[in-house]
């Protein structure tokens, strides 16, 4: 194996690896910032942007690699990008979308009127 080749092997194998960190550390950030925001520890939510941070440099990594050029560069900012806001989005989504449930159960598990039933109503459709 010649000179030429071996750093053609070295930098499939770092690409492959930095890949890997890509999914590593993206699942990581989103994990670790759901999980500081639920338990609201700021702590681990600081922790996630350490892991977004290797998130950054894997991507860069990957792309000196793989020799992006052009659009291929645009592409690795708007990954990071989407990477970045997506949890962040998918929070407050949450967050907006289940705001009301927890008042509606205190009310009425509370509830002292003896002839209101305490349960919800749903529909049940019978299957033929």
């Amino acid at each position: 194996m010649d000179t030429a080749q071996a750093v053609e092997v070295n930098s499939i194998l770092l690409a492959t690896m930095a890949g890997a960190m890509v999914v590593l550390a993206g699942a990581l950030y989103a994990f670790a910032f759901a999980i500081g925001k639920l338990a609201r520890n700021t702590a681990v939510s600081k922790l996630s942007y350490l892991f977004y941070a290797v998130l950054v440099v894997a991507t860069l990594v990957l792309a000196r690699t793989l020799n992006f050029t052009g659009v291929w560069n645009l592409v690795a900012v708007v990954m990071l990008a989407g990477y970045f806001v997506a949890p962040h989005g998918i929070w407050y989504l949450c967050v907006g979308t289940h705001a009301g449930e927890d008042d509606e159960d205190s009310e009425s598990e509370h509830d002292d009127n003896p002839n209101k039933s305490n349960t919800r109503n749903v529909s049940h459709r019978s299957v033929s």
